[in-house]
């Protein structure tokens, strides 16, 4: 008999999410987006925070349309999956309940944290254990923060938001591996909560839910839901919860091919099957997330297209017309790459005006660049072309492997002058797509769970024989290497700081 089952796959944003309904019957693979959200933070009681009911309200909303939809196709739902980006948590109470709405990561909260966890428990400790990069959004820093103000009494249990979502559909609590993995509190050989370390920083590891594997069946929706959702006898199933893990899930890497996930950050990095911790990799500052299973994803967070992002905001309320495909065009139309910046600049994280940032860092660099925002762009997207080939040069120092091509998914894989830029800048060939890579890997992985699939290869296989990926190819030009020279000393001017 034909498995003709649906799955609702959630992806979350962090600013907007996503309801899809993924069919993946033999000879078939269509995403159907059936709700699309927004939620960007918002400050209230002291800090910028998440509106975690409204999120849940708006995944309900999408059920039921899907659910409707499944109807129509006279087909039924085997499960529901969601994925969110990482390190941002929720407290509930003994009843179940949200104690508090959950603080953003890019809050101002853990500034100097970093070094105060260090007094503690040194840098190269944490590394040791964990093999994940410091950053100061980190769980472990944001913990902290939130011990040191105080955290609610009441509280029974710390969820990231993913897993927060999965509690509130099912009552079930678990910490799926690849979201905790970004914590940095997961101890990176035992796949485990590191509990000594979190004792040792004071930190309250008795509000950590067991560690659950990408793939895992959390059960049936609550009573009360099936009904208000009309989904009778779907699942709940943890997919790879971390959006970046599901990303590479639903990717057909080729075998020595490095990935860039692409979008308001951009992941640099490859897929491996073991974790790789040692001084070189914690100097360089790269990190081993978990992935889906057995699989790690060592990389590299760049700071990515929330740059250019920013500054379309701020060109938007200056009624500055910058569509983003006519923009691109600009862009392409321009000649010389005039001026460069250092993406990963600790400035460019929550500047309140990106435009006056970089203006900034240009000038700390004797550059200037007119008002105009193609040009402004160029210099955001060449620059990040850039960074992509410095962390990936660095990359294969680190794993002693030379690679084929780079692989770049997400919605940035959209961005044809930022995908030739980078084959260029690498030397590489890229391919581009797919753009709903995490949707896909979290419908993959539910559908491996139903038994759909048998394995991670088997599903990317099915996926990839219905995905179009486009090419670019490496266009060095005159003036190139003088151009890549001016980059690596303006890096060099910045990279240690980091």
């Amino acid at each position: 008999m034909v498995d003709d089952s649906l799955y609702i796959a959630v992806d979350l944003g962090a600013g907007g999410g996503r309801v899809f309904l993924a069919r993946l019957a033999p000879d078939e693979f269509n995403l159907e987006e059936i709700r699309r959200f927004h939620y960007p933070p918002s400050h209230f009681d002291g800090h910028l925070r998440w509106d975690v009911p409204y999120i849940l309200d708006e995944i309900k909303s999408g059920a039921r349309e899907a659910s409707r939809r499944a109807t129509e196709l006279g087909r039924r739902i085997s499960s529901i999956g969601i994925d969110s980006w990482g390190v941002d948590y929720g407290l509930v109470n003994a009843e179940g309940k949200l104690i508090e709405h959950p603080i953003c990561y890019r809050d101002d909260r853990t500034r100097g944290k970093m070094y105060e966890v260090f007094a503690r428990v040194s840098r190269e400790d944490i590394f040791e254990r964990t093999g994940i990069q410091f950053l100061n959004l980190n769980t472990l820093f944001q913990l902290y923060a939130h011990r040191q103000a105080g955290i609610p009494e009441a509280a029974a249990r710390l969820l990231l938001i993913p897993d927060l979502m999965n509690f509130f559909l099912t009552g079930r609590a678990v910490a799926e591996y690849t979201n905790a993995t970004t914590t940095q509190m997961v101890n990176a050989r035992s796949g485990t909560w590191d509990r000594e370390m979190l004792a040792r920083l004071e930190l309250p590891s008795n509000l950590l839910a067991k560690i659950v594997p990408a793939g895992s069946d959390l059960g049936p929706l609550k009573p009360e839901l099936t009904n208000e959702l009309q989904l009778d006898g779907a699942r709940v199933v943890a997919p790879a919860t971390h959006d970046t893990g599901s990303a590479i899930a639903g990717t057909p890497l080729e075998e020595g091919w490095a990935y860039i996930s692409s979008g308001t950050w951009s992941l640099v990095g490859v897929e491996r099957g073991r974790p790789l911790i040692n001084s070189d990799v914690a100097r360089h500052n790269f990190t081993n997330e978990g992935g889906a299973f057995g699989t790690i994803r060592f990389l590299k967070n760049v700071m990515g297209l929330w740059i250019l992002e920013s500054c379309r905001d701020e060109w938007k309320r200056l009624d500055i017309d910058v569509e983003y495909n006519r923009l691109l065009a600009e862009v392409t139309a321009l000649d010389s790459c005039a001026c460069l910046i250092f993406p990963d600049d600790e400035r460019f994280f929550n500047p309140p005006s990106m435009l006056d940032a970089i203006t900034q860092q240009l000038a700390e660099n004797d550059q200037q660049v007119d008002n105009k925002p193609a040009s402004m762009a160029k210099v955001v997207l060449d620059s990040l072309a850039f960074r992509y080939a410095s962390v990936l040069r660095t990359i294969e120092s680190l794993t002693n492997q030379k690679f084929r091509g780079v692989h770049v998914i997400g919605g940035g894989s959209q961005n044809d002058y930022l995908n030739q830029a980078t084959a260029t800048a690498t030397g590489l060939p890229v391919l581009a797509g797919p753009v709903e890579a995490t949707v896909t890997g979290n419908a993959l992985v539910q559908a491996i769970a139903a038994g759909r699939f048998a394995s991670l290869a088997e599903a990317r296989s099915h996926a990839a024989r219905h995905v179009q990926l486009k090419r670019f190819t490496p266009l060095p030009s005159r003036g190139s290497e003088e151009t890549a020279r001016r980059y690596a000393a303006i890096e060099a001017r910045y990279v240690s700081v980091v």
